[in-house]
């Protein structure tokens, strides 16, 4: 069953299903690239893990720290001598975990050297303090002759910086080439619009793959069943606006009846 919505679903953006998502569309887009790059490429991910401190007290690890204690009673080896004796304390350890994510890296196989990254943005990486992390990476790799491909889909959070504000939209692709620094293409569309079919670059002279991100959608929307889990029964999204709630609404009664149909159809 397809989603509702004919371009990205504003219920994934949901914690409940966007680690999920992120995980599911990002292989699939993998696999895409894959199926479309020359020989001389390879296509695979990598991953990232954001160090996010955490209160101590929620957490039940301990570890012991060590300190120098004076034991209560004097205790003698070979004469009357007090010794000190080493006492354990034991402190909660700061931990430093959060989000793992994935992205794909785009390899040219004869020197093994990294040709295009490309991202999924998460809340992680539009909200702090994931934010800070994943501009300072974002910049270390832009001072790279690396290109750089970044998909941002979700409504909610900070945009990435850009010297000049974004085309009006809600979904957006950003494409920084190696060669092309500091400029950058920039790709948007609304939320009622289709999924586009848009560039990888690879290394020149190699023109760029075209990828239907529409398609890469519907296999992570039908394989990870999120019709089903998403149930669409409950509120509407917070992000979306008043003007398209009722849009929003009418798309999903309309797929709700859909199903109904084609379900009472069936033998």
């Amino acid at each position: 069953m397809l989603s509702p919505f004919p371009g990205f679903d504003p219920f994934l953006e949901s914690p409940a299903f966007w680690s999920d998502f992120h995980a599911r569309f990002i292989n699939y887009w993998c696999e895409a690239i894959s199926d479309a790059l020359p020989g001389e490429y390879e296509a695979g991910l990598g991953e990232r893990v954001y160090l996010i401190e955490h209160d101590p007290d929620s957490r039940k690890l301990v570890f012991p720290d060590v300190a120098v204690t004076r034991a209560d009673e004097p205790s003698t080896r070979g004469g009357n001598s007090a010794i000190a004796t080493l006492e354990p304390v034991t402190i909660p350890l700061t931990i430093l975990e959060g989000p793992r994510e994935t992205f794909i890296e785009i390899i040219h196989r004869a020197d093994r050297s990294l040709v295009t990254a490309l991202e999924l943005l998460s809340p992680a990486n539009k909200h702090q303090p994931g934010r800070t992390e994943y501009l300072a990476k974002r910049n270390a790799l832009l001072y790279q002759s690396v290109h750089l491909v970044e998909l941002d889909l979700l409504r909610g959070g900070q945009r990435l910086p850009l010297a000049e504000p974004l085309p009006p939209g809600d979904g957006f692709y950003l494409v920084s080439r190696a060669e092309r620094r500091p400029d950058c293409q920039v790709y948007a569309w609304p939320l009622s619009h289709p999924l586009p079919t848009l560039p990888v670059p690879l290394r020149a002279p190699d023109p760029d793959l075209l990828i239907d991100l529409r398609q890469v959608f519907n296999t992570t929307y039908e394989r990870g069943r999120f019709y089903r889990r998403i149930g669409y029964g409950g509120p509407l999204p917070p992000q979306l606006q008043a003007a398209e709630q009722q849009w929003a609404t009418e798309l999903i009664q309309s797929a709700q009846e859909m199903a109904a149909a084609e379900s009472s159809a069936k033998p």
